[in-house]
């Protein structure tokens, strides 16, 4: 199914390095050229999702014009449209089908701002020494990818406050965010 939406668009796909801020991207180039990137992840699931996310990207820019917001409703309706075919027991496991039909009603941005699919996701990752935020204790210290270190505080409505050690600054957290415990 990918490679039929792949052969009818003049786009090159790479796959690349994990980078921890984002799964993927798309982009046209300066030579009007389609790139997409996909992070080389062993998760099948979010390397799927990931891929139709971007093609919805590259197909909702050509469809609605460049001036359409990245993830307005231009977008999330070309990503609903590729997703549905893909939403089956033969593609994902049982599991996963009502999570991410319950995502596809409104898509966010990111899979990583679904809490509970995010999680479900997570179980298909490859066994890591990162835990989510929420399995932090509050009070307790935690370092990012990047090193800074944090304090975890209290949740709020959605995220979990968290203040930097070496600023004091709050910082507010999504609870499936993957950190190091210290």
């Amino acid at each position: 199914m990918c490679e039929e939406l792949l052969g009818s668009l003049d786009v090159e796909v790479k796959v690349v390095t994990i980078r921890v801020t984002r799964h993927g991207d798309y982009r046209q180039l300066v030579n009007g050229k389609h790139l997409i990137t996909l992070n080389a992840t062993k998760n099948p699931y979010r390397f799927l999702m990931t891929m139709v996310h971007e093609i919805a990207h590259l197909l909702a820019f050509e469809k609605y014009g460049r001036r359409i917001r990245p993830h307005g409703k231009e977008w999330k309706t070309t990503f609903q449209h590729l997703m549905l075919p893909f939403l089956q027991p033969g593609i994902f496991p049982s599991e996963l089908l009502p999570l991410l039909a319950n995502h596809l009603r409104n898509p966010k941005a990111s899979s990583t701002t679904d809490s509970s699919l995010a999680l479900a996701l997570r179980s298909y990752d490859p066994p890591s020494d990162a835990v989510p935020v929420m399995e932090i204790p509050p009070g307790a210290m935690f370092r990012m990818y990047n090193g800074r270190k944090f304090k975890r505080g209290d949740k709020r409505v959605k995220r979990i406050e968290c203040v930097e050690i070496s600023t004091g600054r709050l910082y507010l957290f999504q609870p499936n965010a993957e950190v190091e415990r210290i």
